[in-house]
């Protein structure tokens, strides 16, 4: 989040009704906004909508900026919220509990299900095929039925590559809470690709 002092000064003249301000803001972010709005909600017509509602906000509350944070994590602030808001209506389409994407282990440590599971080795797998298209279907189909909250802060953090510390000053969440939901997300996501590439192993 680079360049306070100019954004600041686009926020200034905003607010005193510029509108070619706004269009600056617009094409520095929206970009941003989008791709933000698009990893929480998983549908191009929400983002978009998103992106509207964003700005709109942003010059309806330009008054309210505090300067306490840069404004480019009040304006993630305010998407994540937008687009959590979105997603909400919508959450039973594709979503489920994260338990049930998780790897589960016996009582004697040892991994359930499928033994091809435990042996499955990444590094066995050329990028090519990591990336392929059957393979990248498997990783969004997993991205799309993370919780919101969870989905939010993997796309901010390995997405947007905000640290720890803005993810959860755009979220209101502790660093530790964010370190876990991510660090949840992120296994669970390894392990729907386990059980994709496993079997082949």
């Amino acid at each position: 989040m680079q360049g306070d002092e100019a954004d600041l000064s686009l926020l200034e003249r905003l607010r005193a009704g510029d509108a070619n301000a706004l269009e600056a803001l617009m094409g520095q972010y929206s970009a941003r906004v989008y791709r933000l709005a698009y990893g929480i909600t998983r549908a191009a017509g929400d983002a978009e909508e998103v992106v509207q509602d964003v700005f709109l906000t942003v010059c309806r509350k330009s008054e309210s900026f505090e300067g306490r944070a840069a404004l480019g994590s009040w304006i993630y602030r305010i998407t994540t919220n937008a687009a959590l808001n979105k997603r909400r209506g919508k959450r039973q389409e594709v979503e489920t509990a994260l338990e049930e994407q998780l790897p589960s282990f016996k009582a004697d440590g040892h991994r359930e299900g499928d033994r091809a599971y435990v042996l499955a080795d990444w590094s066995q797998n050329p990028e090519r095929d990591l990336l392929s298209g059957e393979t990248r279907e498997v990783l969004q189909g997993a991205i799309d039925r993370l919780p919101e909250h969870y989905r939010a802060v993997l796309v901010l953090r390995d997405v947007e590559e905000l640290s720890n510390e803005e993810v959860a000053e755009v979220t209101g969440e502790s660093v530790p809470s964010v370190k876990s939901r991510l660090h949840r997300a992120r296994m669970a996501l390894r392990e729907q690709l386990t059980r994709h590439l496993g079997p082949r192993a």
